[in-house]
């Protein structure tokens, strides 16, 4: 049976279904041809809202984005003011997200990187580094974390805590569980960005 429906629903059930595809099967698992027959309406109405392939994918890039800034903002609220909570929670929010979602996170970086890639993406994509910078800079401003620009630290956190979850979903981390490797490491970092004890 043809199932209906109402305006905006349809690019709804496309990326959510999209999604799903791409847990399972990878980028090379989705088309739009079957995402219209897995939803029950003609193969030509996927492009009514997406062009092509690779429009989809960058649409689901943009909901992957966001979906990670929601986090990454909500572990910064929940983590009240002091910079190494703030670090705490960015570092496990962004794991989490990461091991529990890495074919997204692929077309997320993939989708950044993309030579047409849009504004609007490029602008969602910057937002969760942003965060960071802004939780390194309000530690500097508070006297506890070293000199140095924001940018540049928010960047080295990223790649660290990055490379631990690309670890994990590697499976290339010899049976040590993933969120104690985290928490060594993000205690790593808090120290290496500490700001020096003034001489007594």
């Amino acid at each position: 049976m043809t199932r209906t429906y109402h305006h905006g629903n349809l690019r709804d059930a496309l990326l959510a279904r999209a999604e799903e595809q791409l847990a399972t099967d990878g980028v090379d698992g989705i088309s739009l041809r079957s995402l219209a027959r897995d939803l029950g309406v003609s193969h030509a109405a996927p492009a009514r809202h997406f062009r092509d392939k690779q429009a989809l994918l960058d649409a689901l890039a943009l909901v992957g984005f966001r979906r990670l800034d929601d986090g990454l903002a909500r572990a910064v609220t929940e983590a009240g003011g002091a910079f190494d909570d703030r670090l705490r929670g960015l570092g496990r929010a962004y794991a989490r997200f990461a091991i529990a979602h890495p074919r997204l996170l692929e077309v997320m970086y993939a989708g950044k990187h993309h030579p047409e890639a849009s504004a609007e993406l490029l602008a969602v994509a910057r937002r969760g580094l942003g965060l960071v910078a802004d939780a390194v800079d309000t530690g500097q401003r508070a006297g506890a974390v070293r000199d140095g620009d924001p940018d540049h630290l928010a960047l080295l956190l990223f790649a660290a805590v990055h490379g631990v979850a690309q670890l994990a979903t590697g499976d290339l981390l010899d049976g040590e569980p993933a969120a104690d490797l985290l928490d060594d490491l993000l205690e790593t970092c808090l120290r290496g960005l500490a700001a020096p004890t003034p001489a007594g």
